[in-house]
């Protein structure tokens, strides 16, 4: 399944959105810890407007630390990422965060306001919002991802799941341009997991750009976003989820697991991966009427 002319289309990238106007771009970039330790080595990687983008690798791979300089909270030791054009040494994530916003992987370092309610609306004050919107996209954001109940309880009070809708919401409300969700599944059972995907097509239809950082494969697969795959801080595959997660190869070399409906038609040796479960039993059907 895997040819030397997939794998250096894959190594290079070759899924473009239709919408050609990159807005996240980095060049030849390299960032080591204060402790010297490199976290990324010459990643190279830009990313246009209205793109679903999914990042994938394991623990240390870079994946973190990437988006991290897409709002500037880290800064590249080499190289240059830019950013609506803007090179990110030349400006702060505060100037960057109305346009970018990212929910980090551990919701307790997001989380500092008194409730629910006034962590949510804390952004979009900080933002001059008006008012009447601040309390119209509080109230959107603890209904949507159901918080109603929890409105005037402290957020460390709250479940892990929950401590992590709350940063969905809170970043949600203020409608960045670039959104960045940092292991968003996690705590989140099945119903929240479909919500989430659901939130996701919506602003995909918005033309949004989102980022989703994931170990889940089988929430992302049905997405279907440009994936880009990272081992020890380098891009070793960037193309559509079919291009990458067929490359049976370059997933073992990130030890990142395929999801369930890939290994299946791997295992029937159909190259034409589905989406979801309904596109397999159509899929499946056809097989079984063809064979017939």
């Amino acid at each position: 399944m895997d040819s030397s002319n997939k794998m250096s289309t894959l190594e290079r990238g070759s899924s473009k959105h239709p919408n050609d106007e990159t807005i996240i771009s980095f060049e030849n970039v390299d960032y080591s810890h204060p402790n010297g330790t490199a976290a990324l080595k010459h990643v190279s990687l830009s990313v246009s407007r209205g793109e679903l983008v999914a990042i994938l690798g394991t623990n240390g791979a870079g994946k973190s630390t990437l988006v991290r300089h897409i709002n500037a909270l880290l800064k590249p030791t080499h190289g240059r990422v830019a950013v609506f054009g803007t090179d990110t040494k030349e400006t702060t994530s505060a100037t960057l965060s109305r346009k970018v916003g990212i929910v980090f992987q551990n919701a307790n370092n997001q989380l500092f306001s008194d409730s629910v309610r006034s962590e949510i609306q804390f952004g979009l004050k900080n933002f001059g919002f008006s008012q009447a919107l601040i309390d119209e996209r509080t109230r959107w954001a603890l209904d949507t991802f159901g918080l109603q109940q929890y409105a005037d309880r402290p957020p460390m009070e709250l479940s892990g799941g929950e401590k992590k809708r709350l940063c969905n919401a809170l970043v949600l409300a203020w409608e960045p341009e670039i959104l960045i969700l940092d292991e968003p599944t996690v705590g989140q059972d099945s119903e929240q997991k479909e919500k989430l995907i659901e939130m996701i097509r919506t602003l995909q239809n918005q033309s949004r750009t989102v980022i989703v950082v994931t170990h889940d494969v089988e929430f992302i697969w049905p997405l279907q976003p440009r994936t880009v795959l990272m081992t020890a801080g380098k891009i070793i595959a960037d193309g559509s989820a079919a291009e990458v997660f067929g490359s049976v190869e370059k997933m073992k070399e990130a030890s990142v697991l395929l999801p369930q409906l890939v290994e299946l038609f791997n295992s029937m040796r159909i190259a034409q991966y589905p989406a979801n479960v309904f596109q397999a039993a159509d899929q499946i059907s056809q097989l079984a009427i063809g064979g017939t």
